[in-house]
């Protein structure tokens, strides 16, 4: 069963499911502005044979402000990551990552690779593509205002026409904009949050160069590793993909029809199928 557990970290509570269980342990990274839900569809086909561990990291849905913004950035946050792995004694597990979770996933790669037994890569940032596409470039615009006007800003995405927008999530996802609701209240509400959340994003103003020397050191990561790309993605280039796939030693590509970016929501069966398949592979 899975159960809503809080780590208590350096920066911060950070909430977590894990299924438990003694099977091979996945690790589910979600992307800016969203939370561990991003993976509700997915786990339950998982967990009867993997452990599967999904925090809520501080990406702006998160409901507990941090105390320390310190590891406000794509090397705090994967810093982040491993924190809670040695909360929770785990010494080397599976990474999967999705839209800024993937490049989360590729900075943990980056500085603690000794971590990671494989990765899976789910149209994500990578490369120059950060922020990524106009949905990327309106949110980490908008940071620069300070957080009561940043506040003002993220009123109007109540509006399930501007949350369908391009600019907001309507790039991003087909069919999940009642889960994408749930996300944004902790910003709509929590002023600390909002707080976190601009912070965050005036760090990501300037991530380019690292997270582009972050992809190409994937090129170092000799170990199983899937990429699996949304067919119709308008924020995540396709090439992008096939630029990864590419450079992972034991990389290999899937692509998976009629989604946008958030796979786990437009296409869960069709993830967790490819996910799983990879996982049950013996490594070379």
């Amino acid at each position: 069963m899975n159960e809503l557990r809080i780590a208590e970290l350096s920066s911060g509570s950070v909430e977590y499911v894990d299924t438990g269980g003694d099977g091979p342990v996945v690790v589910f990274l979600h992307g800016l502005l969203m939370d561990r839900t991003l993976w509700d569809q997915v786990i339950p086909s998982l967990s009867p044979r993997f452990r599967c561990i999904a925090p809520t990291l501080p990406l702006g849905a998160h409901k507990h402000a941090l105390k320390d913004q310190g590891g406000l950035s794509l090397d705090g946050l994967a810093a982040t990551v491993v924190e809670l792995l040695d909360s929770l004694g785990l010494d080397r597990v599976t990474l999967v990552g999705n839209d800024t979770g993937g490049a989360v996933a590729q900075f943990v790669v980056r500085h603690y690779p000794d971590r990671i037994d494989r990765l899976v890569l789910a149209s994500c940032e990578a490369f120059d593509n950060f922020p990524p596409g106009l949905t990327g470039r309106t949110i980490v615009t908008a940071g620069r205002l300070p957080p009561a006007l940043f506040g003002v800003f993220m009123q109007q995405l109540r509006l399930r026409v501007v949350r369908r927008s391009p600019m907001a999530f309507g790039w991003l996802t087909r069919r999940g904009d009642a889960v994408v609701r749930g996300w944004l209240n902790p910003v709509l509400h929590d002023p600390a949050v909002r707080r976190d959340a601009v912070q965050l994003l005036r760090a990501l103003a300037n991530a380019r160069p690292t997270l582009a020397a972050a992809s190409e050191d994937l090129a170092k990561f000799d170990r199983p590793a899937l990429v699996i790309w949304a067919a119709d993605d308008k924020v995540m280039p396709p090439d992008h993909g096939r630029r990864l796939a590419e450079l992972l030693p034991q990389g290999r590509l899937e692509v998976i029809p009629d989604s946008y970016t958030l796979l786990p929501l437009d296409q869960p069966a069709e993830f967790a199928t490819a996910v799983t398949a990879f996982l049950s592979q013996p490594a070379h």
